[in-house]
């Protein structure tokens, strides 16, 4: 019933009403920064310039990555005349300066906020501010709002009509703010968040730095992306399904992501396997790591042009399950062009062989040459695929389409 409620307030007001989604800020996935799993609470200035700084050193930049954003407890309050400023002591030039700093580098920056009067931290929250909030944010030079759900009413009426009234109130600056809704799925905001001006919206609960919790309470990666499942016709340009931050490289290092210690981490290969399971699905990007420090087997993988290609695919297509073959999971995403990405994913602790057929298996029937992407190689067999694969591990294949001259010239 309360789905339907929602339906129906959409109907009336209309999508038009909220024309953020016009302005075509996230015709692909957002990539970036995100300072919560890593900092929490330290985060200040120094730390929030030296990942901008550590972006465009080590390429990510130029890969694709372009946001900063600035996760909770960076308020330090509201003023006489109820303007949020930034906590004095770790932003001592106010956000406006960072924000420049920022673009100085090519870079955009993010801040978060709350749909309730306090955030999840316990900080200042926007709820009754939306209006002036926005303009203060449009006027700092901000280009990413994260707005969260803590300390809200839990039925779907009024959270549509928070959301939608940020998103109004960003909308209104005339400044072209992304607006990511964070929600985490309870309210199936699949449904509705583009109609509250979302570009973004979560589908699950916080996701921590280990492969699988086991635990209703904490979200492991597994969890998070089995709760994917039945999505993807909701998501495309400028409406995304957000599965959470990666947690690539953190290796227990994140406060939050790790529960201060008692989660140590993913290995090497379970981290490349989150990274390209992330890009079928047309997930943002959004990494939490320390990039000032990552290893070369880390940058190697979020450098990786070709999986970012999937993910920033221009046709804007999730990634769905095409089948599940015992412990094997083996998924389909459409591409620009007529192309093809395919995922072979082992979800069990044992190696396991592979071998699957383009037609009778992967439902492919046009000929076609196969990149293995996650193996950096040419497949001459366009007929067939596989391998084996490690306890976690996936291999990403790009199916490209022959034209005719190339397929003639292919037989010669």
């Amino acid at each position: 019933m309360k789905y339907i409620f929602v339906s129906i307030l959409i109907l009336f007001i209309g999508f038009g009403a909220s024309a953020q989604e016009n302005l075509n800020l996230a015709l692909t996935p957002p990539m970036g920064w995100n300072s919560w799993n890593l900092v929490e609470k330290e985060v200040d200035e120094q730390i929030l310039k030296e990942m901008a700084d550590a972006l465009v050193m080590t390429g990510m930049k130029d890969a694709g990555f372009q946001y900063i954003l600035v996760d909770d407890y960076w308020v330090g309050g509201r003023d006489s005349q109820n303007n949020l400023f930034p906590d004095p002591n770790r932003f001592p030039n106010g956000i406006k300066v960072l924000a420049d700093y920022i673009h100085s580098k090519g870079l955009k920056l993010g801040l978060y906020s709350d749909a309730g009067s306090l955030t999840c931290a316990g900080v200042t929250g926007s709820y009754g501010f939306e209006t002036i909030d926005a303009q203060t944010f449009a006027e700092w030079g901000i280009d990413y709002l994260k707005y969260d759900y803590c300390n809200a009413p839990e039925d779907v009426e009024t959270a549509f009509i928070r959301y939608k009234k940020m998103g109004d109130a960003l909308n209104a600056t005339g400044r072209p703010i992304i607006f990511a809704i964070c929600e985490w799925g309870h309210r199936k905001p699949w449904l509705w968040a583009k109609a509250a001006g979302g570009h973004l919206w979560r589908t699950g609960g916080d996701s921590r730095d280990v492969w699988q919790s086991n635990n209703q309470t904490y979200t492991g990666i597994m969890e998070i992306f089995d709760a994917q499942e039945g999505l993807a016709q909701y998501s495309g340009p400028n409406g995304w399904n957000d599965p959470d931050l990666l947690m690539v490289g953190l290796y227990g290092q994140g406060k939050s992501s790790s529960l201060n210690g008692r989660y140590k981490g993913c290995t090497a290969i379970e981290y490349r396997t989150h990274f390209a399971l992330w890009c079928m699905l047309a997930a943002p990007l959004i990494v939490n790591l320390d990039i000032r420090s990552m290893d070369t087997e880390t940058s190697g993988l979020l450098l990786n042009k070709e999986l970012i290609a999937i993910d920033q695919d221009k046709l804007g297509k999730q990634g769905y399950t095409l089948f599940r073959k015992g412990n094997l999971q083996v998924l389909k995403k459409e591409l620009e062009g007529d192309d093809l990405a395919i995922c072979v994913f082992n979800r069990s602790s044992e190696v396991v062989p592979f071998d699957f057929k383009v037609q009778k298996d992967l439902k492919v029937w046009f000929p076609l040459q196969i990149r293995d992407i996650s193996n950096n190689k040419d497949w001459k067999n366009g007929k067939r695929v596989f391998g084996e694969l490690k306890p976690h591990e996936c291999v990403v294949y790009r199916l490209h389409k022959l034209e005719q001259n190339k397929l003639t010239n292919s037989k010669k």
